[in-house]
């Protein structure tokens, strides 16, 4: 029994060592693969010379797969969409089939850069910017010229910008961008500022930038922004161009009006609103009247009106600006008329620096300051100041602010009266303020010599923090009650002294108004106070 017993003790150990064993001896499959592929041959070579064949066909020494092929690759100077054909796409492949459909230019040379497209089956490795080139000419193009792209107004420009080279000969005018493909094209892809073009023959060309939302490499005003080099580019050249982005004001255009309310016509707008007229061309009542207002969100004039004549089913007008004229006809409906509704900016905090505003949807056209009052939480009076403000269609309200104080704002029945004769019910808002060492305070210092400028400080979204219109130089700029975050400084240099930051235009030869910002980002902390001398802005 006792052999039995230390003979079986023996087996049991010998089990669990082999179960030990076996846990510590699991497969870990070995190191991620991590080189990416690479090309071994292509049919026809590479930097093959008087190419007249419809198919490339490119091997590589593992198999691969093509992603977000439409985006990555580009083909300068441009093949027309549905000129050739890449394939095979989603499928594991060791080599990619390129068809060409278009006719190709005569003695010139092509390049297919598929940027990061191309990556292993197994690990997405990217083959980074892979190019295959050749040309139907006796020899290849080995020009290059290269630079950088900014944004006019934001920090960094936007990724996937396309940098094209159009060649200025006998046909060439400065409308061509909306038209015609370019004679060479390259593109940011998704993690460059910089680009370069190569493979070029020597010539004169016009150097653009998009941001090309339809990705059609045509310049639509509406939805792409654009930037240039204002002199031609002669190649070959040793230049290093800066493009700065930017998005034009397209040229004003009236859209189709619409009913929105019983007495209130929506007239939406492309391009800059001011001096835009609406004139009512049908037969009216004597007394009837209207006024406007701007949607405070939408490209939208609001076309207020009353006293129809009963039979009237239709309205006719006109909208022109400058040189633009347009008339439409609007249908009307038996629908909801508005009623007046206020609404105001601030609720809770208010800060020390901050007016209170209540604006209303439809026109007003009075206030009463008679029926307003407003008491500390002592319930002592506020001495006040009101205005109506017509752009914004609301009621300021200007007050002195102290910290830590409690603010009762009384309006009594018929403070305020719209365009239809409506006035509010009695209105009560209760407002506080914090105290001034939960606010960071900033001391700026421009040492630049170039005024009038514009000091921003905007928030990690380029929101308008705070700003300061300078005409000349002082030792500093303060920014007080500022709410702790983290902000970036920037200038605007106003230089046509308008008061605000303007935008570019292609056609007119306008380059946007520069803007530069602080290099840093900067954090902002209650009861803190930031100095900082704006040096070294980019």
């Amino acid at each position: 029994m006792k052999q039995r017993f230390i003979y079986f003790s023996l087996v049991v150990c010998i089990l669990l060592c082999l179960v030990n064993c076996a846990k510590r001896g699991y497969p870990t499959g070995g190191e991620p693969d991590k080189t990416p592929p690479k090309m071994v041959k292509a049919q026809p070579k590479e930097f093959s010379t008087n190419f007249d064949e419809k198919r490339i066909r490119i091997y590589f020494d593992e198999y691969i797969k093509i992603k977000d092929v439409q985006k990555q690759l580009i083909i300068s100077p441009p093949i027309k969409e549905g000129g050739y054909i890449i394939y095979p796409q989603g499928n594991a492949s060791k080599y990619i089939d390129i068809q060409i459909l278009d006719t190709l230019q005569p003695n010139t040379t092509y390049s297919f850069n598929f940027g990061q497209s191309i990556v292993d089956n197994n690990e997405d490795n990217p083959y980074d910017y892979f190019k295959y080139v050749f040309s139907t000419g006796s020899y290849i193009d080995s020009l290059e010229v290269s630079g950088t792209i900014k944004d006019a107004l934001n920090r960094t420009p936007e990724k996937f910008v396309s940098v094209m080279l159009y060649e200025i000969d006998s046909t060439y005018t400065d409308s061509i961008i909306y038209k015609k493909t370019p004679t060479y094209i390259t593109n940011t892809l998704d993690s460059l500022t910089e680009f370069k073009l190569s493979n070029l023959r020597a010539g004169t060309y016009k150097m653009i930038a998009l941001k090309d939302a339809s990705n059609n490499y045509l310049f639509n005003p509406n939805s792409d922004k654009i930037g240039y080099v204002e002199q031609e580019v002669t190649v070959p050249t040793d230049s290093f161009y800066t493009i700065t982005l930017f998005k034009e004001i397209p040229e004003f255009k009236a859209t189709r009006p619409a009913q929105i309310s019983k007495n209130m016509i929506a007239f939406g707008y492309e391009g800059n609103v001011d001096s835009m007229n609406i004139t009512i061309n049908s037969e009216v009542a004597d007394n009837f009247r209207f006024q406007t207002t701007r949607h405070p969100e939408k490209d939208t004039l609001r076309y207020w009106f009353e006293n129809l004549k009963p039979e009237t089913d239709s309205l006719l007008f006109t909208v022109s600006k400058g040189n633009y004229s347009k008339d439409f006809t609007v249908k009307l409906k038996d629908i909801k008329k508005d009623s007046l509704t206020l609404s105001v900016n601030y609720r809770g905090v208010i800060p020390p620096n901050g007016d209170f505003k209540i604006a209303s949807n439809t026109p007003i056209t009075a206030i009463d300051e008679r029926m307003i009052s407003i008491q500390n939480k002592d319930s002592i009076p506020v001495k006040f100041t009101t205005e109506l403000n017509t752009k914004n269609n609301s009621l300021d309200l200007f007050f002195e602010k102290k910290e830590n104080q409690r603010y009762n704002i009384q309006m009594l029945p018929k403070t305020i009266t719209d365009f239809y004769g409506e006035v509010n019910d009695t209105l009560n808002y209760a407002l506080t303020t914090k105290e001034n060492k939960e606010y960071g305070n900033i001391q700026l210092s421009y040492p630049g010599t170039e005024f009038p400028v514009i000091i921003q400080i905007v928030n990690e979204k380029l929101e308008v923090v705070a700003e300061q219109y300078v005409t000349e130089a002082q030792p500093s700029y303060n920014f007080p009650y500022i709410n702790p975050q983290f902000v970036y400084f920037r200038v605007i240099y106003d230089t046509n002294k308008n008061g605000k930051w303007d935008t570019g235009n292609y056609l007119k030869n306008i380059q946007p108004e520069v803007v530069k910002y602080f290099p840093k980002k900067v954090e902002v902390r209650a009861n803190w106070d930031v100095i900082e001398v704006l040096t070294n802005l980019k």
